[in-house]
């Protein structure tokens, strides 16, 4: 399986009533992140499962890459994606996916990284790694049981990802 881990786009500082669960992209964020889905698309990614957080921001993330890259299953949410989950707790969560080729997670940080780092290291801090907003990363991987000894195969930022877009 590859996984393809992507940040969500550039949200709200602030939602109404000051709840972080119900912050939702920004205009800027949304067209940054249609820009970033083309670069995914470039990328010639295609995608058997699109798993979001339940959360705004990166639900209407993971909904921008569905429509962008076209030819993907609709985007279904995975609570264990949620922010404050533990990594661990997302690899179980993935597990009904482990047949499939191609699946994309989109969440928060910092629970991407260290889901990347348990991944690519067996510890979910050994990797100093942080996705920037819009930010993917490719693992390929022959387990889902860590240490699952995934290799990284690529890590791209928004800015680059947009500059793939044809």
């Amino acid at each position: 399986m590859t996984l393809y881990v992507l940040r969500h786009g550039i949200a709200e500082t602030t939602a109404p009533g000051g709840n972080d669960a119900a912050r939702h992209l920004t205009p800027r964020g949304r067209a940054k992140m249609r820009a970033a889905a083309a670069g995914i698309r470039a990328l010639g990614i295609p995608l058997d499962a699109l798993l979001t957080s339940p959360l705004p921001r990166a639900a209407e993330t993971a909904q921008i890459v569905a429509t962008v890259v076209g030819k993907t299953p609709p985007p279904r949410t995975l609570p264990a994606l949620a922010p404050g989950v533990a990594p661990a707790e997302v690899v179980r969560a993935l597990k009904p996916f482990a047949r499939d080729s191609h699946v994309m997670v989109v969440g928060h940080e910092p629970g991407l990284s260290e889901l990347a780092s348990l991944m690519l290291t067996g510890s979910t801090d050994a990797l100093a790694l942080r996705l920037k907003k819009g930010g993917c990363l490719a693992i390929e991987l022959t387990s889902l049981v860590p240490p699952a000894g995934g290799v990284l195969r690529w890590l791209l930022t928004p800015r680059q990802l947009r500059r793939l877009r044809p």
